[in-house]
């Protein structure tokens, strides 16, 4: 009884959860009719972006677009205004979409090194920080845009900048936006936004979007925290419930893509990363017993595959593809491959530089940051920032892969795929987010996430 009472309300706060949201984008989309010149377009776009509402107005928000990169092709107005923040806004929010847009588009205020009268454009600055994330390799311009307004930005005293703007520019410097998971910064940007000038019905929509998600994710985890041992029983304890898991999600994923999707051979495919992720760990596990330090180039050979990057990868791809099998389908896994050992070597590295310390303390296997210490010879600050430069590097080749996909099934595949980067880079953000799990900071983002909702007017 009380169980049938708690599904009831948990279906009648649904219902009319969802009778509000169709409201709220009714409102909403009259905002976008209102947005006429081009600052309150791109404003609205990045604001619709960072509360997580893409997916309730992406047609309005390709409409915006094309107008706006019509009027960049056409008239170049970029150059002609020179204004730093809409410049800036504008390249981040082209790219972002796939828009083709050029580093050309900043040479009104870049003449070998960027315009010092820009200095006090703080506004101006943070965007071209963030637009400078989306590089592709070979682009010098955007290398010096963010040298030149990350220096700019630590040096800026919080005292003097507007409060609002302070924390945006702290929380950009600490993780630019595009390394961040979209989704884990919505709660964020919807507090950031709750005191300044925002249409409330926008905020409102963001609110209930966000509630209805964490309560569909907190679905999501009741459901896989269930397994049934009882088949394992016999193994050591430490093994029972990872086998359990890799037994029955794989076998399970398998056989419902093949039933209901219509992918053959399903299996093969799973099994052989799976087998690939057990002989990469048994290597190391081979160096540490051996008391071998490999080196840099060694260690990242092996170390990209026993990230599990390909191993989420091919278990995502066959996750997602529906409908008819095409030639580009059916290719793409294959051609794929730059792209996932792009993202697994960020995960990899990514983990390093979290875990090595207390890995260092309780003798574990060399790390990245060891190998690269003891090969070169080096200080740890040194060997971290090598990583870190090897990070920013292959951040530009994945920009250059996860921009160039045409169809919708596989941008959302790539989407899926560069994501993983951005989770590293939030587990991480504060240490080893992952094994050490008294964290305070981990223990907040989670909470934040996926326990405590908005509270609704």
């Amino acid at each position: 009884m009380v169980k049938t009472k708690l599904l009831n309300l948990v279906f009648s706060q649904e219902k009319q959860y969802r009778r509000v949201t169709r409201t709220l984008r009714e409102e909403v989309k009259n905002i976008f009719v209102e947005a006429v010149d081009l600052l309150a377009k791109l404003e609205l776009v990045d604001t619709v972006r960072k509360l997580g509402l893409e997916s309730y107005f992406e047609e309005e928000i390709k409409q915006s677009l094309d107008i706006i990169a019509d009027s960049v092709k056409n008239s170049n107005i970029l150059n002609v205004e020179e204004n730093l923040y809409v410049t800036a806004l504008c390249f981040k929010l082209l790219r972002l979409h796939g828009y083709e847009v050029s580093q050309g588009v900043f040479n009104g205020f870049f003449d070998g090194s960027f315009n010092k009268s820009k200095l006090t454009d703080i506004k101006g600055l943070l965007e071209l920080f963030e637009a400078s994330h989306l590089a592709y390799e070979g682009e010098a311009i955007l290398d010096e845009a963010k040298a030149f307004s990350s220096r700019i930005l630590k040096k800026m005293n919080s005292s003097t900048i507007e409060s609002d703007l302070a924390k945006q520019v702290m929380h950009a410097l600490e993780l630019p936006s595009h390394w961040r998971v979209l989704w884990f910064d919505v709660k964020w940007h919807i507090n950031a936004y709750e005191d300044g000038q925002i249409n409330r019905h926008l905020l409102t929509l963001a609110k209930v979007n966000f509630n209805m998600v964490q309560a569909t994710l907190q679905k999501d985890l009741k459901e896989i925290s269930r397994w049934d041992t009882r088949e394992v029983q016999e193994l050591p304890e430490c093994m029972k419930i990872c086998f359990q898991a890799l037994h029955d999600i794989t076998n399970e994923m398998a056989l419902e893509m093949q039933r209901e999707k219509g992918w053959d051979q399903v299996q093969p495919h799973l099994k052989k990363v799976w087998a690939d992720f057990c002989k990469a760990m048994f290597v190391e596990a081979k160096w540490f017993n051996k008391g071998y330090t490999p080196s840099m180039q060694e260690y990242l050979s092996n170390a990209w595959v026993s990230s599990s990057g390909t191993v989420l990868s091919v278990h995502s791809f066959f996750s997602i593809m529906t409908g008819q099998v095409t030639e580009e389908t059916s290719n793409f896994l294959e051609k794929s491959q730059d792209l996932v050992h792009n993202i697994s070597l960020i995960i990899r590295l990514c983990n390093d530089l979290g875990t090595s310390v207390a890995e260092q303390e309780r003798g574990d296997a060399a790390s990245s940051v060891v190998c690269y210490m003891r090969v070169a010879n080096a200080s740890e600050e040194v060997a971290r920032n090598h990583l870190k430069n090897i990070i920013k590097k292959t951040w530009k080749k994945i920009n250059g892969q996860c921009f160039s996909a045409k169809s919708p099934m596989l941008e959302f595949f790539v989407n899926i795929n560069t994501n993983m980067a951005r989770v590293v880079h939030y587990l991480y953000q504060y240490g080893d987010g992952f094994g050490v799990q008294d964290r305070q900071e981990n223990k907040k983002q989670i909470l934040t996430l996926l326990v405590e909702p908005f509270k609704l007017d």
